[in-house]
């Protein structure tokens, strides 16, 4: 995933409510307790919005992309998707493997039976049948309108995590209590410590070599973000620290950085740098975007957005 979302935040630093929700109860037995991140997409809103669109088509991984193709194969057409959520999930050696939720109008007796017209055989793991996706992929079923599919390896995790032999995200409270300020968001992220601290990193760039940014680094907690495209693009990128002092340090550092790429900035990413504010807030610290759809499409064709999103 290589946080592409998350780096775009890094540009910036760096409504639809009713129709945007949490995740479900299947979605949420299913995602493992050592997640670094969660990222979900409420594909009803982004198919309402052509500056949401634009944004999916240019930070969505390759594999995935792919992905939406091999849907296409077992009968289900992206139209059909509602909201669909990935996680980035360590595995025993400390490698992040990619697992998808998805959730919509297509039911599992449509899928299977279009499976067993394909003759494609599934793998047994314990009561669950796994069939190949192509793309390095397998996919099951959470519920009868819940796909769950992905590394084969997080796949299994997942479904350890369901059947009660590993800890499942209700285990990790870090990250379920970040998800409570976002999941109402069209696209909403929470993000561990670990993938925190790499995120800043590349946000701050030279600076985060400095002692200072080494000495608050180790007192991130965690990152939370969520974007909404009722009225043109708004982000809200909060990262929750140790202390008041942590996040007004950090907020110190990223205004400073702000300046720096300013100052080097031309154009439409000036604009958009201007549209930028930092603070911290208690213990948080707070980065905030907006921009009309005009202007953000134009962001997305820059130089600067390509770098961040690759």
């Amino acid at each position: 995933m290589k946080y592409r979302i998350m780096l775009l935040a890094a540009l910036l630093f760096s409504g639809l409510p009713a129709l945007a929700t949490g995740l479900g109860t299947s979605a949420r037995v299913m995602i493992p307790g050592n997640v670094q991140q969660i990222i979900s997409v409420d594909y009803r809103t982004l198919r309402n919005s052509p500056t949401g669109m634009a944004l999916k088509e240019r930070v969505l991984p390759q594999n995935l992309k792919a992905t939406e193709g091999a849907l296409r194969n077992v009968g289900i057409e992206p139209g059909a998707i509602e909201q669909i959520t990935f996680a980035s999930v360590r595995g025993k050696d400390g490698s992040l493997r990619l697992l998808c939720l998805a959730s919509g109008t297509f039911t599992r007796a449509g899928v299977l039976q279009k499976l067993r017209a394909q003759k494609v055989r599934a793998a047994q793991y314990r009561d669950s049948n796994l069939y190949p996706l192509g793309v390095g992929m397998e996919l099951t079923f959470a519920d009868p309108s819940t796909l769950v599919f992905g590394d084969p390896t997080a796949l299994r995790q997942a479904l350890d995590a369901r059947d009660g032999f590993a800890e499942s995200l209700a285990a990790n409270s870090q990250m379920t209590d970040m998800m409570s300020d976002v999941d109402s968001g069209a696209v909403w992220s929470v993000l561990d410590s670990i993938g925190t601290q790499t995120m800043l990193r590349s946000a701050l760039g030279q600076a985060s070599s400095l002692d200072t940014y080494g000495t608050v680094s180790q007192r991130l907690l965690g990152s939370r973000y969520a974007m909404d495209f009722g009225n043109g693009v708004n982000f809200d990128l909060k990262v929750a620290t140790t202390d008041q002092m942590t996040a007004a340090t950090l907020s110190s550092l990223l205004q400073a950085a702000l300046l720096f790429r300013r100052q080097q900035a031309t154009g439409v990413e000036k604009t958009a740098l201007d549209n930028v504010t930092v603070d911290s807030d208690s213990h948080d610290l707070k980065v905030h975007f907006e921009s009309d759809d005009q202007r953000f499409q134009a962001l997305m064709k820059s130089d600067i957005f390509k770098m961040v999103s690759r």
